[in-house]
């Protein structure tokens, strides 16, 4: 188990004393990414790592969750699908480990945020909206993460300098502190974004593609190079990929998918689907209950769930088998910003000194 290297000075925030880490700063779960390794060097850096669950089957994620608790005593979190079939026998897992967090891009019902509540676990969903945030608070969510249309994978048209305020105004009564910490995702990378985000009302950021850019991240050292050659323009929004706004990197695939038949692309996504079934093992009467629950929680067309099948494949192809020409890779617009490969310690450091750096300059104006 590793030893807590933290030596940048603490930043207190509602959050970090929420979720009980050193440094208001987290690593979000990306599906093929945010394995143990990733999570574990995350939480021994003072920072909150996530798992992701979506992508790995029961028993992958029971074996995921001990593995994680052998290379660290810190907290750390899951991502959970709330539509998923077995959501419930996950959230029991959860429980009987001690995770000390259970993230959600969908957020999960009142029923299910009360159980975790009551077993001391800390639900914190994503929301792409002030209303969700509100509904989320109102069933008993303990914060959000608030992600704007700069971050990478499924995202929304807002930018985070717009949504993240609107989130705060919306939470907070009579100009306050907000009901709940938020968290704030979508463009993050460094140490001013940090104070920014503080600045707007947030209590930490989220990152996924800086994390995903660091030496403990197990994607593929030739992947990793492939983002770093990317500039800011070399992202796009697309629904080509699972029929829902998804940003990732331009790469001849992802043209292809843009310029071609959308009745080509559905049948890609069926075959994509059915080998997801097979890597799984999952049953077709699981699969098709999954899409009707995503169906029914997110009004998505019957199309789109299909397509849906099409992401995990895709995306495994080009974050764990380095097919960039046969994958997808999910990217936020800060690629273009990001030039090297820390460690998780390294970046959270660097983060905090350049924060701390930017609070003493900022005294200089008042």
């Amino acid at each position: 188990m590793s030893a807590d290297r933290s030596s940048a000075e603490t930043l207190s925030t509602r959050f970090t004393e929420l979720v009980g880490v050193r440094y208001p700063i987290v690593q979000t779960g990306m599906g093929w990414v945010s394995g143990p390794a990733l999570t574990s060097a995350t939480a021994n850096a003072g920072g909150l790592g996530i798992l992701a669950s979506a992508t790995m089957t029961y028993d992958e994620l029971e074996a995921a969750i001990a593995k994680t608790k052998s290379l660290t005593d810190k907290p750390f979190g899951v991502n959970l699908r709330a539509d998923a079939t077995d959501a419930g026998e996950r959230i029991d897992l959860l429980i009987r480990e001690g995770v000390k967090v259970a993230s959600f891009a969908l957020a999960p019902k009142a029923e299910l945020i009360a159980k975790l509540k009551d077993h001391g676990v800390v639900v914190i969903p994503s929301i792409g909206a002030a209303k969700h945030a509100v509904k989320v608070a109102s069933w008993g969510a303990d914060a959000v993460i608030v992600q704007g249309g700069e971050g990478g994978g499924h995202t929304g048209p807002v930018a985070t300098t717009l949504l993240l305020p609107s989130v705060i105004d919306a939470l907070s009564e009579n100009g306050g502190p907000t009901s709940i910490p938020v968290v704030a995702a979508g463009g993050f990378f460094d140490g001013r974004g940090l104070i920014a985000a503080l600045a707007y009302g947030a209590e930490g950021v989220a990152m996924g593609t800086r994390f995903l850019l660091t030496s403990d991240s197990a994607v593929p050292d030739s992947v990793k190079q492939e983002y770093l050659q990317r500039g800011l323009s070399d992202t796009v929004v697309s629904t080509k990929v699972d029929g829902m706004p998804h940003r990732v990197l331009r790469t001849q695939l992802v043209e292809a998918l843009e310029s071609g038949s959308g009745v080509r692309a559905l049948a890609a996504a069926a075959r994509n689907a059915n080998e997801f079934k097979q890597m799984t093992g999952m049953r077709w009467t699981t699969m098709l209950r999954d899409g009707r629950s995503m169906k029914r929680s997110g009004e998505r067309t019957w199309q789109q769930v299909i397509m849906a099948g099409n992401t995990p494949m895709l995306l495994k192809a080009g974050l764990v088998e380095g097919r960039t020409d046969a994958g997808v890779l999910a990217s936020g617009q800060v690629v273009g910003m990001i030039e090297d490969l820390p460690s998780c310690d390294e970046l959270i450091q660097s983060i905090m000194a350049q924060a701390h750096a930017r609070l003493a300059a900022l005294k200089n104006f008042s």
